[in-house]
């Protein structure tokens, strides 16, 4: 997810908690918590630089989003709230745990996908079913502050309620995507899945030998291809992949590549993210 969505986890699970005999102390670590245990994974954005090696793409979102590293960030949180705030509650370590179980499980939910389970297995796990930036998540967010700003209810019911239309959002999401995806798996050697922005809808990335074909989807509007792309896979990669390292790992990241090799052009791209005639993740050079 966006670093908007997450720090909106933080504070709506800081609003789903009792905090009504909590000093102002305790109230600021607990916030302190939440929001930094929505956005510490992502702290491995910094190996960008002193990745010399075209290696970043498999560190961010890698070992950081492992659900096993879980109570090792709760425990780094625990202690920074008791140097920072001199609150020492058991509960602070078991929220933090939370949090970054949140924040690792919902990015397996969009495109990206994470290393979940790395050390132990280095396959990226990505479902595919919630768009990165998802406007119903910020909806619900939304509506959940304007109630807490204008009504009378508690803060901790509203939000409490937002998390189940948040979880129950995220469940009809998964089921409709994993649907479509198995109705279509026979038909293709290979599938991905992207979410659409407006909900209900999804992109299909299906592969057969060189053809690759991007289609629409959704259980109301059935599955239609709108553009078939051709990958040279007999192309030789050494050349692209001596010049720009980040090439070879895109391969390696993502579920499969579009391999380009025309108009003096060689490269790879993700076709997860193909919009209106190209990807933004791909990796080329200019041949000779």
């Amino acid at each position: 997810m966006d670093s908007i969505t997450h720090t909106l986890f933080g504070v709506g699970l800081y609003h789903a908690l009792k905090k009504e005999n909590l000093t102002k102390r305790e109230k600021n670590a607990l916030l302190f918590t939440t929001i930094v245990g929505s956005q510490i994974p992502d702290s491995d954005v910094i190996s960008q630089f002193w990745d010399y090696e075209g290696l970043y793409q498999l560190w961010h979102r890698g070992i950081t989003h492992s659900i096993f590293l879980v109570p090792i960030w709760a425990i780094i949180i625990y202690l920074l709230v008791v140097f920072f705030f001199k609150v020492k509650h058991r509960s602070h370590f078991l929220i933090a745990m939370l949090a970054v179980a949140i924040h690792n499980t919902s990015d397996v939910l969009n495109a990206w996908g994470t290393g979940y389970l790395e050390p132990f297995s280095n396959v990226r796990l990505t479902l595919g079913t919630i768009p990165i930036i998802d406007f119903v998540i910020w909806l619900i967010f939304l509506v959940s502050f304007l109630l807490k700003r204008f009504s009378k209810h508690s803060a901790q019911k509203i939000f409490r309620w937002a998390w189940l239309a948040i979880v129950l959002h995220i469940m009809i999401q998964t089921a409709q995507g994993m649907f479509i995806r198995n109705d279509v798996k026979s038909d293709y050697e290979k599938v991905a899945l992207s979410a659409d922005f407006i909900p209900t809808q999804y992109t299909v990335i299906g592969k057969n030998g060189n053809e690759v074909d991007i289609a629409l989807a959704s259980l109301w509007k059935g599955f239609e291809v709108h553009t078939t792309l051709f990958s040279d896979e007999e192309a030789d990669l050494e050349p692209l992949f001596s010049e720009k390292p980040e090439a070879e790992t895109l391969t390696k990241w993502s579920p499969f590549v579009v391999v380009v090799n025309e108009d003096n052009r060689l490269g790879v791209f993700d076709p997860r993210f193909y919009r209106n005639g190209e990807s933004f993740l791909f990796e080329y050079i200019e041949i000779k």
